[in-house]
């Protein structure tokens, strides 16, 4: 049984992360994002599925609110602001503006002191000026009095049908005898028997993902619309061929330098994915709506930390 933990979420958008943790039986104290539609999708899901208070859920800019205006928790948790740091965007650099945000993330931990921390991230986050930026956040996490850990964790070794590499970094206050690890691979690449003589659980597929709705978009599915862009298959991102019998490429929020979501193709090749199809990508259920306009869902969802990779996390949390 995992012992509840208390949450604050910061950068909380249309509530992935914090699915996850409800899932694994912990609760969100606060939650907060600059994102008018993200918030008012997670209110209608997460605050209705979970029963929590919609005034929990606090729009506005975390460098404009005060640490004592939020209550205290066990965790801090945050897939802090990542296009500064994308390999997506090819103007990162480590003086980008957008990088400072996870000062902000810094700024609640070491004002609020949880027990535990969870920092989510881009992969490319550990390159940039050389691995600069990487050392310079261990370093500030450190001085706050933490024991802090980073591992890139793939989504589809955690049953998401997409592969989805994202740094994860795991922080432990100075005075906690039992640190949280990051979690084990439960979905292999082959499902051959493991040391214990049980089957693997195999990656899931787009096939497993997607092949049983409606080919064509249809409004009596909700949120099975999608874009009018036109397919065309080049290589680039958003359009390579989606395949019928591998995860999904990673599903992201906006382009190179674009603002506009990339949306990948069907496997038909005819169409690009709709909202509903990307979120069940994203591991989202079908109850779970999105809100906003089309590409404003979109971006939520590429935006999004896919809830069983955080219930994996979560259930790292010492008891």
């Amino acid at each position: 049984m995992v012992e509840k933990m208390r949450v604050i979420s910061l950068f909380c958008g249309a509530g992935g992360m914090d699915y996850g943790f409800l899932k694994a039986g912990h609760t969100i104290v606060w939650a907060n994002d600059h994102d008018k539609d993200s918030l008012e999708t997670y209110r209608n899901n997460i605050c209705k599925k979970f029963n929590l208070p919609e005034d929990h859920v606090v729009l506005g800019d975390i460098e404009k609110i005060d640490t004592k205006d939020i209550p205290d928790g066990d965790v801090v948790i945050g897939g802090f602001p990542c296009q500064g740091f994308s390999v997506a965007n090819p103007y990162r650099k480590v003086g980008d503006a957008r990088n400072k945000l996870y000062l902000e993330l810094l700024r609640v931990i070491k004002e609020k002191k949880p027990k535990y921390f969870v920092a989510e991230n881009v992969p490319g986050l550990l390159s940039i000026g050389n691995g600069e930026v990487i050392r310079m956040i261990m370093k500030d996490f450190k001085e706050a009095g933490y024991k802090a850990q980073y591992k890139i964790l793939n989504a589809v070794e955690f049953g998401v049908p997409q592969s989805r590499r994202r740094v994860i970094i795991l922080g432990t206050r100075d005075d906690i005898a039992k640190r949280i690890f990051h979690p084990q691979p439960t979905h292999f690449e082959n499902s051959s028997v493991n040391i214990s003589g049980k089957k693997n659980n195999s990656w899931k597929t787009v096939r497993d993902a997607i092949s049983d709705l409606p080919e064509e978009p249809t409004e009596k599915i909700p949120n099975h619309q999608g874009t009018k862009h036109k397919v065309k298959i080049n290589g680039h991102l958003g359009n390579r061929a989606t395949k019928w019998n591998k995860p999904s490429p990673t599903i992201v929020g906006r382009g190179g330098g674009t603002g506009g979501p990339v949306i990948i193709p069907h496997p038909n090749l005819k169409r690009r994915m709709t909202v509903r199809e990307t979120a069940r990508l994203q591991s989202f259920p079908d109850d779970f709506i999105f809100y906003g306009a089309i590409t404003s869902q979109f971006r939520q969802i590429g935006n999004a930390v896919p809830w069983p990779l955080a219930y994996n996390v979560a259930k790292e949390i010492p008891k």
